[in-house]
């Protein structure tokens, strides 16, 4: 009887772990009284992580696997921590722009600090692509960009501004997927595709927003350039009778301008209905060859657009997800040197479409 009641308390104590390991909860970041360290609490604010990561613990929320880094004793470690638990990859945080990496579907990239290779875990720890990469791309829809055989190039070669800034010259890029597979090759880095859009077939994609690749597999993959997209879908809009209703529908319910004060946010129904005129016919302006203007693509500023009705354009450390929900910004310049100034039309790629989520207006007063 003891043998069986000790065999069941086993069993429950693993299964335990178990349900805590594949916890789809996601845990969220709260600092200690100082703000000075940083620990997780679950969705009912049960702390599952007393605080005490700070340095490069980045991720406000955790799903499966974060980067850490915390000081014992004078002494610091960084190291990437599942949710059950589990410490890897000690001193090989993926650094980038004075950032560590966050957790893509599931992965995350590690940087091995003995050979400067990049790998990826995923979400349990598991290496799945080894550190044979001078760098990768963060998981979008189940691809990778890698780049293999490259030099290293700082852009101060003398370092007399400890610059550590670099560049990759040569090497070969290839399209992997999380297995290490290698599905194109000669595959270069474009971070204006559209990894969700993917198609496969025979020939070349006939749409002409899309870019094609030759697969290993003799057939092609294609996907939807952002700002082709964008570039087709502006000109539809535009050609099309612009109408008060129509720019009302094709905008953000909020949109955040320039005003003579600084940045304000403004009712879109209330802010277009009293400068209709003004944005109509900026925005016509590029239809007219002579008009000098560009368009730029960014991601959402982390700093204007908070709270959650913007959660969704943000990944786990507060990035914005460029990647799926580009911004595209058409910059018209106007004057010349002595009077020069631009106006920026901001759209946000939504699921619903692009939306005009930000303006600035300086060759008329906006009101």
């Amino acid at each position: 009887m003891k043998m069986k009641l000790y065999i069941l308390t086993f069993l429950t104590t693993i299964s335990s772990l178990n349900l805590l390991g594949q916890s789809n909860d996601t845990w969220t970041s709260f600092w200690n009284k100082d703000t000075t360290l940083v620990g997780y609490k679950d969705k009912n604010g049960v702390v599952k992580i007393e605080p005490k990561f700070t340095g490069f613990t980045s991720a406000s929320k955790f799903d499966n696997i974060i980067a850490v880094s915390e000081e014992n004793n004078g002494k610091w470690s960084s190291y990437y921590l599942t949710k059950s638990g589990k410490m890897i990859g000690r001193d090989s945080l993926h650094i980038f722009d004075n950032g560590s990496d966050c957790e893509s579907e599931g992965f995350i990239r590690f940087r091995d600090s003995k050979t400067d290779k990049v790998g990826m875990f995923d979400r349990t720890g598991k290496i799945v692509v080894p550190a044979i990469y001078n760098d990768l791309t963060r998981v979008r829809n189940g691809m990778i960009i890698g780049l293999k055989g490259a030099e290293k190039k700082y852009w101060d070669k003398d370092k007399h501004s400890d610059c550590n800034h670099f560049s990759w010259t040569g090497g070969q890029e290839v399209l992997i997927d999380t297995a290490n597979n290698v599905l194109v090759e000669n595959f270069k880095y474009d971070n204006s595709l559209n990894f969700f859009t993917l198609e496969k077939t025979k020939e070349q994609h006939s749409d002409t927003t899309r870019k094609s690749f030759l697969a290993r597999d003799g057939s092609y993959y294609s996907f939807v350039d952002f700002e082709k997209e964008f570039r087709q879908w502006i000109a539809k809009e535009l050609q099309n009778d612009l109408t008060i209703e129509r720019l009302i529908s094709i905008s953000y319910d909020t949109i955040t301008w320039e005003t003579q004060n600084g940045w304000g946010k403004s009712n879109k129904e209330r802010l277009i209905t009293d400068n209709y005129t003004i944005l109509k016919n900026g925005l016509l302006e590029i239809l007219n060859p002579k008009t000098d203007y560009f368009i730029s693509s960014d991601g959402l500023n982390p700093y204007m657009f908070e709270g959650t009705e913007f959660e969704k354009y943000f990944n786990n450390c507060g990035e914005s997800k460029d990647w799926i929900y580009p911004t595209m910004s058409i910059i018209i310049s106007h004057g010349d040197k002595k009077n020069f100034t631009q106006n920026h039309y901001e759209f946000l790629r939504t699921d619903n479409g692009y939306k005009l989520i930000c303006l600035t207006i300086r060759n008329e007063k906006m009101k």
